[in-house]
């Protein structure tokens, strides 16, 4: 049997920067169920974006479930500046 190989662009080592737009503004009490989460409204939908492990992410995404609330979209984000993930090797 051949043995299955993995890209690279799938396996994620560590923490990673998602951005999550959930449908409809949150209030404070909601909010506060994402204590990691950095919250932004953006027209009629809230965005949460935060630095998250496998394991955090998915913790994230039971919170929107069983808070009943309408999940748009979940997007991992490029590493940001100054992030050990990132493979710029030119100094500043």
């Amino acid at each position: 049997m051949p043995a299955h190989q993995v890209s690279p662009q799938h396996v994620r080592m560590g923490p990673a920067l998602y951005a999550i737009r959930i449908n409809g503004h949150l209030g404070a009490v909601l909010l506060s169920a994402f204590p990691a989460m950095v919250p932004e409204r953006q027209g009629a939908v809230t965005v949460l974006t935060g630095v998250l492990d496998q394991s955090a992410l998915y913790g994230v995404l039971a919170e929107i479930e069983a808070l009943g609330l309408d999940l748009l979209e979940v997007r991992q984000l490029p590493p940001w500046v100054g992030s050990p993930e990132r493979d710029d090797t030119s100094s500043p």
